[in-house]
């Protein structure tokens, strides 16, 4: 077996900009063939200037769907996310906001509904983390910012949605493989990936006699913005994983895509493990 690569050093601050990064991520195979999964659809994506959630926003638009991006400050990649967007073919509505203060979640969705008149896919997926290798280390500015970011928002963007969304529609979580295995490192990171898990579960159940579906990726080591943007050292990240590497966006949104599609009629509450092998419990 091949010895992994290691990845360049590297450092920034948050939020990460992927135009930055060294290798940048992998967003969508040129292999990949939409097959009009999502045709018609509107799709709402936070975190969808970078990383995962523009991976999905372009594998969205690939399957016909046009997308509302949400994002703080990256305006950079936020008009990159928009230019690939449309390259296939859609509509991306870009839109700049503060996800942890409420009022611009009730903006967001207004936003979302000026535009496109409708919303069918909710994907909750912006997330902040901030490493310590002790509780005692953790501030409580951290902590706070951490839960507001990572949970508040899937809470307050899935209540105003709910008088949107119709008969067949749904909402798409992003959890954590943390959430499952936890992580010494990211105790309050982990515990918002666990709240995420239990709300993703808890919703799918009171929302299923309305038939709007409510499922979640858990992402393993994914090569995304975060991941220069708050660890010191990522030269040997994700080679720890039964596959011995980092995962990339485009081998995630896939996931999202069969969830948000009809091919996932039958499935809610689940959660969905992309995290190169590691075994555990559901």
């Amino acid at each position: 077996m091949n010895k992994p690569k290691k990845l360049p050093e590297q450092s920034q601050s948050q939020p990460g900009k992927q135009h930055k990064m060294n290798p940048e991520p992998e967003i969508i195979r040129d292999d990949y063939k939409g097959s009009e999964k999502l045709k018609n659809k509107v799709a709402l994506i936070t975190g969808g200037d970078s990383g995962i959630g523009r991976s999905v926003a372009v594998h969205f638009a690939r399957e016909g769907a046009d997308v509302a991006i949400v994002y703080l400050t990256e305006n950079e990649d936020a008009k990159k996310t928009k230019e690939l967007v449309e390259n296939e073919g859609q509509v991306c509505f870009i839109i700049k906001a503060d996800l942890k203060k409420r009022n611009d979640c009730k903006q967001v969705i207004n936003n979302c509904l000026d535009k496109f008149e409708k919303l069918n896919i909710l994907v909750n997926n912006a997330a902040v983390q901030f490493p310590k290798d002790s509780i005692k280390d953790i501030s409580m500015d951290d902590f706070d910012d951490t839960f507001k970011t990572n949970i508040y928002p899937y809470f307050h963007l899935a209540k105003l949605s709910l008088e949107h969304l119709n008969p067949g529609d749904c909402i798409i979580n992003t959890s954590s493989v943390t959430a499952y295995r936890g992580s010494g490192h990211l105790v309050d990171y982990a515990s918002t990936k666990g709240a995420i898990t239990s709300f993703t579960r808890s919703l799918a159940k009171q929302l299923a006699e309305d038939n709007i579906r409510v499922n979640g990726v858990a992402p393993g080591p994914i090569w995304t913005p975060l991941i220069p943007a708050t660890f010191d050292d990522v030269s040997d990240f994700g080679q720890d994983t039964p596959l011995g590497r980092a995962g990339q966006p485009s081998e995630v949104a896939p996931a999202y895509v069969f969830l948000a599609s009809k091919d996932a009629s039958y499935i809610t509450g689940q959660l969905i493990h992309v995290n190169g092998g590691e075994i555990i419990g559901a």
